[in-house]
This record gives C-alpha cells, structure tokens and sequence, in this order.
C-alpha cells in the first residue's frame, strides 16, 4: 500500500488504534485505514466517495482519502491512506479546556448540514426519525444511572420531527473523532476524523457532541453559535439530546472499567441530567 506512495515511511508504520470497524496504522504524515469486518468495508467506501467532496467545503480538516485500492498482497479488502494530523483528542482534554472549541465546532456543523444528494447513504439508526431509531435499537434505560436518560428521551420522541431535506452528517461525533491543537497556548480545532458513519438525515443526530463534549458553559456558547447561523431551533436540540441519552444508555450497557468511552458515558449522564 505504502510503497507507491510513501515508500520512504514503509519501514517506520505504526499501529495506532483498533476500533470497532478499522485498525489504524501510522506512516509518517499519513495514516492506513484498513477495515476489521465485512461490515466495516461499506462505511470505508463511504468515506471514499464523499469525503473529496466535503472537504473541500469544510472550514475544518478532514481524512479525505489521498490514495486508496481495492485489496492488497495479505489484505483482501478495500483500504484507504488519509492524512495523520496531530493533535489531541478532545476526550483526552478537561472539559473545561475544550470551551474555546465549542464556537468553531458549531460553525462546522452549519457548513456540514447542507441538503445532501439523493445517492448519499442513508445509515438505519444515525440520521433518521427518533421513533424508527427506537424500533431498530429500543433503549432499554433499566440501568440505576440510566434513570436520569429517560426524560431526555421521552421528550424528543414528543418534539416535531425534522422535516426539511435530508442533510449531510457525521453520524459519529464525539470527543475520540474530535482533534484539538494547542497553537501557541491557543486551542485550536484540527480535525474530525471517522466519517464512517456519514450519511444523510436529520441534523440533531450531530447535536449529540453538545453533551458528550462539553459541559454547561461550552454547551452554551455551542448552541448559541449554532443559532446566530441559523443551524438549530428548539425541536432539533431536543431531538439531539435525546439521540445523545439513547446512545449514553447504549453505552453504560456496553462499557465499564476507566476507558475513554466509559469515562464518557458517565460524563454524559451528568451533563444530560443537568437539564441544560
């Protein structure tokens, strides 16, 4: 994969991360991006295919693919190089640091919600109306610290459901697909990463990120961004805090110990039952 294209890096590759859907191995400026499971192959030719487009529109930098195959020797399936961008996590920040990142985040999220083409993929839970996200994966919220995620999502299963054109989204916003760099003492957003995911549908499946990324102050200064350009009303915010309770619950079900989604389910359960 790297010969033809960073062959001066082939000796230095690094693994990275293994997450559910792809390993991530590092080669100098640029990072190899090779699907775990049949499932995951589908979201990497997503990514593939769109990510040229969006990046060149995005005020925020993108892994659009800067080579890419369809199998290799040892590999059988599609892969894709991107570019490697330092920085930090932003679920490795106190949440305190991440405020500064809250207003450009929100601008990202208005450039990024635009209608999208009707060839766009259509993911069955991220993106579409709460009540058929509630058939394909019912929250059970049977958990002791599920109990404050109810109300959050029995309110926006009741508030009015999207209905303009089915917009861009990540799908997967969080703070493990949200890159920060320190510029000189200023924090800066470098990147958002795993677009696989992507697809098209309802806006507040992105709004999640409010609640798992940001405490009150940051979420604050996050909403009110998103409503100067015009990218939010009071049903979408709803809405999203309710995805974000549905996928808090998910997650206390599917984690435990002190790793970074678990820290962040419990965090979330906090900044959800805050009410703001």
């Amino acid at each position: 994969m790297l010969v033809g294209f960073r062959p001066e890096h082939v000796d230095g590759v690094t693994h990275v991360a293994t997450g559910w859907d792809n390993a991530i191995f590092r080669a100098g400026d640029v990072a190899v991006r090779l699907p775990r499971r049949e499932e995951a192959v589908q979201l990497l030719l997503h990514e593939r295919r769109w990510l040229p487009e969006l990046a060149s529109r995005l005020p925020v930098a993108v892994p659009a693919p800067l080579a890419s195959g369809d199998a290799a020797p040892g590999f059988p399936h599609p892969w894709a190089i991107v570019p490697w961008f330092d920085g930090t996590a932003l679920w490795h920040m106190p949440p305190a640091d991440r405020r500064p990142l809250a207003e450009p985040l929100a601008r990202f999220l208005a450039a990024l919600h635009i209608p999208a083409p009707g060839e766009a993929p259509v993911n069955p839970v991220r993106g579409v109306p709460l009540a058929e996200r509630a058939l394909a994966v019912p929250p059970p919220f049977d958990r002791p610290e599920s109990v404050p995620l109810r109300p959050p999502w029995e309110d926006g299963l009741v508030a009015p459901v999207w209905d303009g054109p089915p917009v861009w989204v990540h799908g997967d916003l969080h703070p493990g697909n949200i890159v920060a760099r320190d510029d000189g003492g200023t924090v800066e957003l470098a990147a958002v990463i795993d677009w696989g995911d992507l697809g098209a549908g309802d806006p507040a499946c992105d709004l999640v990120v409010a609640w798992f990324a940001f405490d009150a102050e940051g979420r604050t200064a996050f909403r009110a961004e998103l409503e100067r350009r015009g990218a939010v009303d009071d049903a979408m915010w709803r809405r999203g805090r309710a995805r974000a309770a549905a996928i808090t619950d998910s997650m206390l079900h599917t984690t435990a110990g002190d790793g970074d989604v678990a820290r962040m389910s419990r965090r979330a359960v906090s900044e959800l039952a805050s009410g703001a």
